[in-house]
């Protein structure tokens, strides 16, 4: 998936580094490039909208302790899973 004339990053390379996106684990220039995709294409901001709704539900609702490595991974995959499946989202 592309968006052409919007972006010269490709949605699939920005959908499989959104996780790293949320967590601003790259350097400036990716952060900067992958922000501005997601201004320009709808379908990646819903995609990015969804995980980052998700992440925020997670951190509200464990105020205590963080979530263990393992489950963080398995949910992260999940997400990742269900993204290849569609979610229903416009592509």
């Amino acid at each position: 998936m592309s968006c052409g004339e919007f972006s010269d990053v490709d949605c699939s390379a920005v959908l499989d580094r959104v996780q790293e996106y949320l967590h601003s684990e790259m350097d400036e220039l990716d952060l900067t490039r992958i922000h501005e995709h997601l201004v320009d294409c709808g379908p990646c901001l819903s995609e990015y909208g969804l995980e980052q709704l998700v992440r925020e539900l997670i951190h509200r609702s464990c105020t205590c302790t963080p979530a263990p490595e393992h489950l963080r991974m398995a949910i992260e995959t999940r997400l990742v899973q269900l993204r290849s499946e569609g979610l229903g989202l416009p592509s």
